[in-house]
């Protein structure tokens, strides 16, 4: 299982703890550093079953930098995804990638049901 992060994200920080007390084997990807690929996101969104916008780092900075909140609706899949693509700080975090699953953010009883049960 992947999980990528922001170290200096507190929500991170409260899920990698979480994680690692209910001793969930999983590999750590610094989400700036190495952010997703255009075909990752593509990948993950399909397996997803989501909504595109939740993918989105919608209480970012960049977020609300870029307006985003306006131009995404006029924005096609692909111009969005390509977006997400440009910089790790776009997307929500923490992103969890399993082998049938993907969560976006970290609500606990969600990864409970997904993780534990």
């Amino acid at each position: 299982m992947l999980v990528l992060v922001y170290r200096k994200c507190s929500t991170c920080l409260k899920a990698l703890k979480w994680l690692e007390e209910n001793h969930v084997d999983f590999v750590e990807r610094p989400i700036v550093e190495e952010h997703p690929t255009y075909e990752e996101l593509k990948q993950w969104y399909a397996k997803s079953g989501l909504p595109l916008k939740k993918f989105f780092n919608t209480s970012g900075m960049l977020y609300k930098e870029m307006g985003l909140k306006d131009q995404l609706p006029g924005m096609s899949e692909e111009e969005q995804l390509k977006l997400l693509a440009t910089n790790g700080m776009l997307v929500k975090r923490p992103l969890v990638v399993g082998d049938d699953f993907v969560l976006t953010g970290f609500r606990e009883k969600e990864w409970e049901e997904k993780l534990l049960g």
